[in-house]
């Protein structure tokens, strides 16, 4: 009699797991969702904090939604797709993380309901898409003009970003100090507004309170003056920025000198002093008061350039070197040779001051300058890293702001007119399609609902009441979290950039479709399992001494 048994066949390694259809679309948008919930109590004015610890036992207590996210560690693949929307939002705009994340797995937690009505995922993916496109229209037709001199306003959108995080009980004089920084490297090219965020410094220092927090309109240094005898003050500085090292140069080849006669060694030690006092004669000669260099200072001439009365701090970073260059309109010179006086920066005064238990250079009142330092104090490491973070934000929010020229009001507002405008979309659109851009809104409305819940509301009688304030033509009607009801937000000013939305709708969705689309999970099996089996009777390896 035949063997009816069929061996069965492994195209995969061994250890591999599969996961296909249904079954892998449920694991997946579940993976998405608990990331969702992992940062959804983290939302809004009322929103509450997560402290993690590493393996390391080093403790981050933050409620920022793409540092809860990176700091997690997450391992799932499709988790990791929500991680990577929380830092796309991030390097756009600054701000919305949290807000990006929870749409996202909102909106794959109402596939999942379509998905059970048999719903093929192409359709609700193409549904989906449809009303993203929508979602942009909807919320730029919403948005209101800003302006660069609209203080009062940015200062809102500023105060708005950090109400809820740890900057918050100093938001007025936090928010103040970010407009003015803001507004400091502000520039025009071809009447369009540029903002690097990079050329605003956030340099931390524990100690003191947050109130101590100061915008310092230059550079601080994390450098002390090489030698005690140089001046700690410098009035009207004029600054040379060194990117070569003030030492003897090393040959480049391998050279060996020989000295026969003592009086020879003198000579030769002599000519290296001259040298130095060389180079430190052609510093001075520039009319440089002040050297910050990027590499190293002999202490011959550190002795030097302290009897002339020049100022000096070496090693100091490219990045700063950089932002020097910025600040102080001065040039970094590579050859001590070609420095001269039109090479030089300037600023109203430089000086040492000891900051905590540290000596810090400060380079302060320059006349226009395009990088400025925000000096962020605080009781603990906790504390200062969380500020950090706030004015982070807020200095993003701003940028954005100011780039598009365009704003909304915030606590939820613009999210009930956009699900309205997407429902009113719906309705001219027939088909199963219809039923995914219902589902879009649906989920948009996840962010006044998450506020409500996280301030002790009712958030169906507070959706309720929004919905019917918004039908009423209140287009900026939102959630008051501190008075728990309906109140104008605009004229509250809770103001947030347009780019927060429009971002964190466009990237959930696109992530969304994404997960939807998968139906097969492959997933190699580790190094280890996936090891060549040895053939039998070969001893495996032990056989082979090992």
């Amino acid at each position: 009699m035949a063997n009816t048994q069929v061996q069965p066949i492994f195209i995969l390694p061994e250890g591999t797991q599969r996961s296909q259809g249904r079954n892998a679309q449920r694991m997946n948008i579940m993976a998405a969702k608990l990331v969702a919930e992992t940062v959804r109590t983290t939302l809004g004015p009322k929103g509450m904090d997560k402290m993690i610890v590493d393996s390391l036992g080093d403790v981050t207590i933050t409620n920022d939604g793409v540092t809860i996210l990176e700091e997690m560690q997450i391992e799932h693949p499709s988790a990791k797709m929500l991680v990577e929307i929380a830092k796309t939002q991030e390097d756009e705009v600054g701000d919305g993380t949290t807000t990006a994340v929870v749409i996202a797995g909102e909106l794959l937690k109402n596939a999942e309901g379509l998905l059970e009505k048999n719903i093929h995922p192409t359709v609700i993916a193409r549904g989906y898409r449809s009303a993203a496109e929508k979602s942009q229209e909807i919320l730029n037709k919403m948005a209101e003009n800003i302006g660069e001199n609209d203080d009062v306003m940015l200062s809102n959108i500023a105060e708005t970003s950090m109400t809820g995080k740890g900057a918050e009980a100093s938001k007025d004089k936090l928010s103040a100090i970010c407009v003015k920084a803001v507004k400091h490297i502000m520039e025009k090219e071809n009447g369009k507004i540029v903002i690097d965020k990079e050329n605003i410094k956030l340099e931390k220092k524990v100690g003191g309170s947050v109130e101590d927090t100061e915008l310092v309109e230059g550079i601080v240094l994390d450098k002390e003056r090489v030698h005690s005898g140089m001046p700690r003050q410098i009035k009207n500085a004029k600054i040379a920025l060194l990117d070569s090292a003030v030492e003897i140069k090393n040959t480049e080849t391998d050279a060996k000198i020989q000295i026969t006669d003592p009086s020879k060694l003198q000579e030769f030690l002599d000519q290296e002093e001259r040298m130095l006092r060389n180079m430190v004669e052609k510093v001075a000669k520039s009319g440089a008061t002040v050297v910050f260099c990027q590499k190293g200072v002999d202490d011959l001439a550190q002795h030097f350039f302290a009897k002339k009365g020049i100022y000096v701090a070496r090693r100091v970073k490219k990045t700063d070197m950089e932002a020097l260059e910025r600040a102080t309109g001065g040039r970094i010179v590579t050859s001590l040779e070609d420095l001269s006086g039109t090479d030089l920066g300037s600023a109203g005064i430089v000086e040492e001051i000891k900051v905590g238990d540290e000596e810090m250079t400060y380079v302060r009142d320059c006349k226009l300058p395009k990088a400025v330092t925000i000096l962020i104090r605080g009781g603990t490491e906790h504390v200062v890293d969380e500020v950090k973070r706030a004015l982070d934000d807020a200095i993003g929010d701003l940028a954005a702001a100011l780039k598009t020229g365009k704003i909304v009001a915030g606590a939820g507002a613009p999210e009930i007119e956009l699900a309205k405008g997407l429902r009113k979309y719906a309705e001219s659109l027939s088909g199963r399609e219809q039923l995914a851009v219902q589902a879009f809104a649906e989920a948009i409305e996840v962010i006044p609902r998450t506020l409500a819940e996280n301030s002790g509301l009712d958030p169906i009688e507070i959706i309720t009441e929004l919905k019917s304030a918004h039908d009423k033509g209140q287009k900026w009607a939102g959630v008051d979290v501190f008075a728990g009801k309906v109140f104008d937000a605009w004229k509250a000013g809770v103001i947030e950039p347009l780019k927060i939305k429009t971002q964190a709708v466009s990237s959930a969705a696109e992530v969304a479709v994404m997960i939807l689309r998968i139906d097969d999970v492959i997933a190699g099996g580790s190094s280890k399992n996936s090891m060549p089996q040895m053939p039998p009777g070969m001893g495996g390896m032990e056989g082979m001494g090992m």
